[in-house]
């Protein structure tokens, strides 16, 4: 249970004296949860208390930690499924994408010297050649414009460049027949264009997502009735899961939904590209609130729980990402998704966390929820990488969000 310790001034007076402050209704309510959560049983509020930003920052630096001490050289290949591979591939620049969000809420030089040497490494190239179309081997990209961001360094641009200008330049637009090459690729046109201030990225990586989403396969991968999506063309209709319902895999989704956070970050507000984006976001978000498990993690078939079902930490993990930045933006209502993220933070961190840092219930790769089986605590996937780089993208978005809910730190809360 999340003790609440307060400051020697009284607290009403250390809450107004900042520019976030509660109104009395809100105030109140934080009391008395607070109030609640000591003297409620554990195992009645266990699930629904927020973390502070502390024990957020601590579960993080915890699985991170065992990440870089089970790999000390980033630079070396990588033997996962038994294969050695670059280590510029994507589930390794997942992994990044998280580290780099850590570092944006906890800056520390090891972070960023084991960032550089990654980069270095690969000479901040991508996986295959400077004129690939793989959105696998594009994904390092946006992990090499954010170093490009910090540092200036125009090596880390260059060949970022040559690779996404070749794709600009060629017509066609089928490069994505996959869901998952939406997440690996399309934030890096994002960024590229936002740092360039050239609008042909923008313009490319909307062509390239409408097509996967409404066109490929002739009708596209994204169910609008459902709002979810359809992995790639062996998965849409008029394929179905043992339970008869449609096969939407949850991390699939998951890349979906984090893709779309990704980019708007890069896009202006007003831009007509944001708010088809935000369309789209907000439309998955109903979806997956009504998927969630009871027990806060979601199953890897979101339509169907009979089929391998059970806890997986890679989907949950983004969808606790997507979910608490729109709640912190102000796009999805509070008091309907808090309690969805929360639920699902604690479910991970209680249930998926080693004491060391290893995650569990992490599905290894593939493409649909059969992939990686069995899915269980102790079970190490085929690659660890990009389960540890979602779910520090979960709570690094989460502690970011925790400030805007409860502005003074010291207050557990208790959601209803």
């Amino acid at each position: 249970m999340l003790i609440p310790s307060f400051p020697h001034y009284p607290l009403p007076l250390r809450l107004l004296g900042k520019r976030r402050f509660f109104s009395l209704r809100r105030l109140l309510g934080a009391v008395l949860l607070t109030i609640s959560a000591v003297l409620l049983p554990h195992s009645a509020v266990a699930q629904q208390v927020l973390p502070s930003q502390r024990e957020i920052l601590d579960q993080l630096l915890k699985v991170n930690a065992y990440f870089m001490k089970s790999v000390p050289d980033p630079g070396l290949p990588t033997f996962g499924g038994g294969k050695e591979r670059t280590s510029n591939l994507w589930t390794r620049a997942v992994y990044y994408e998280g580290l780099m969000a850590l570092q944006g809420i906890y800056p520390d030089e090891r972070f960023f010297d084991y960032t550089m040497a990654w980069g270095n490494a690969h000479q901040w190239r991508p996986r295959g050649s400077d004129t690939t179309h793989n959105a696998d081997n594009q994904c390092c990209f946006q992990t090499y414009l954010d170093m490009y961001e910090l540092t200036q360094d125009p090596r880390m641009l260059t060949h970022v460049k040559l690779t996404l200008d070749a794709c600009v330049n060629d017509p066609q637009v089928h490069d994505w027949w996959w869901i998952d090459a939406i997440q690996m690729a399309m934030p890096a046109y994002a960024k590229m264009g936002r740092i360039t201030g050239d609008a042909k990225y923008w313009d490319k990586m909307m062509a390239y997502y409408r097509y996967t989403r409404d066109v490929h396969d002739g009708t596209g991968m994204f169910n609008a009735k459902d709002g979810l999506w359809w992995r790639d063309h062996d998965f849409d209709a008029p394929y179905t899961e043992p339970n008869g319902e449609d096969c939407y895999w949850s991390r699939g989704n998951g890349w979906v939904l984090a893709a779309l956070v990704r980019v708007m970050d890069e896009l202006p507000e007003k831009h007509p590209y944001y708010k088809e984006c935000l369309r789209d976001f907000r439309a998955m978000c109903r979806a997956l609130k009504a998927a969630q498990r009871e027990d806060g993690f979601w199953n890897v078939s979101l339509h169907d729980p009979t089929h391998f079902g059970g806890k997986e930490t890679t989907g949950t993990s983004l969808f606790v990402y997507g979910m608490a930045w729109g709640i912190r933006k102000g796009y999805l209502k509070e008091k309907d998704y808090l309690p969805v993220v929360v639920r699902a933070w604690n479910a991970m961190v209680a249930e998926a966390v080693h004491p060391n840092g290893f995650l569990g219930y992490v599905q290894g790769t593939g493409k649909d929820p059969s992939a990686g089986q069995p899915v269980t605590y102790d079970k190490v996937p085929d690659f660890e990488d990009y389960g540890t780089g979602c779910f520090l993208l979960a709570g690094t978005e989460l502690y970011r969000l925790r400030a805007d809910v409860v502005p003074a730190d010291q207050v557990s809360r208790r959601i209803r």
